[in-house]
């Protein structure tokens, strides 16, 4: 067994401010497009943050803590802690997973830690690269103001976190994380018309004019497809959809379908230039 870490990269990590506030952090995901994947399970060991050039550890964080990341999409998250620092701007942000390293062999007991678990009941683990223990970053920016509390949600987007290598079979988890602060994020409420019977679909959120047409071509091997989207879920049988924790800004929004097997059919219908404002919820309404 080895331990992971994940990082979360932020600006100005030197700056120091007297007085201490509070760090509210939550953790969502991104859900897969993947058919055949029912639970996506981490466990978090412990949390720490990046201050003065050291990084220190939440010792209020009350780990080890396991999380199914499928059970938090479409806006839905897990509370990791309240925790008490020094005010000012932050850099990095770390969770230690318990994960068996590739190359390595995963025993029964980190099996039950880290692992991904498929509809016909059956569970494999989840492998940690070799070489990665120096962290995974995503860059980001907040500030904890003093006397006062910063909301921040890291959105694990198992969709581009978790593949599959076509040389052993293992399943390789390299996590693709946003850092979200809350009150400056908005979502994307949809409705899609007119599904056909005997197909499903996924609803994709790019930036403004990033989507080509590449994106939808399908992927070579440990690569996934729809690399470039900001985020991701899939549309409800009522043709409902949720894209959540999207910064401020324009997005177009691709919808694909796939057969029952989820086995990618081509790209339905699509909507570009829609709005997202901090603390709305945009309304969208897409037919084909």
């Amino acid at each position: 067994m080895c331990v992971s870490t994940l990082a979360f990269t932020a600006c100005n990590p030197d700056q120091d401010v007297n007085g201490t506030g509070t760090l509210s952090l939550r953790i969502t995901d991104a859900p897969t497009d993947a058919g055949n994947i029912a639970g996506v399970y981490i466990t978090v060991d412990h949390v720490e943050y990046r201050h003065n050039g050291k990084w220190h550890e939440f010792k209020s964080f009350q780990g080890p803590k396991t999380i199914n990341l499928l059970e938090l999409t479409e806006g839905k998250t897990e509370l990791l802690g309240d925790f008490i620092v020094e005010a000012g701007e932050y850099s990095e942000l770390r969770f230690v997973l318990d994960a068996a390293s590739n190359g390595g062999k995963a025993d029964r007991e980190t099996d039950l830690k880290t692992y991904i678990a498929f509809i016909d009941g059956t569970t494999a683990p989840l492998y940690v690269p070799s070489g990665t223990q120096s962290g995974y970053k995503a860059k980001g920016s907040f500030a904890v103001p003093m006397n006062g509390t910063v909301f921040i949600t890291a959105d694990f987007d198992v969709r581009k976190s978790v593949v599959q290598s076509g040389e052993s079979g293992k399943w390789i988890l390299k996590p693709v994380i946003r850092l979200v602060v809350n009150d400056q994020a908005g979502s994307i409420e949809g409705t899609l018309q007119n599904i056909r019977e005997g197909e499903q679909y996924v609803a994709y959120a790019y930036a403004n004019e990033t989507y080509t047409e590449e994106e939808a071509k399908l992927p070579e091997e440990g690569q996934i497809q729809f690399p470039g989207a900001v985020s991701s879920t899939r549309v409800h049988a009522d043709g409902s959809f949720n894209l959540a924790f999207l910064a401020p800004g324009k997005y177009d929004i691709i919808i694909s379908a796939q057969d029952a097997e989820g086995n990618f059919l081509n790209v339905v219908a699509n909507l570009d230039d829609v709005e997202v404002s901090s603390l709305q919820n945009s309304e969208i309404v897409l037919t084909f």
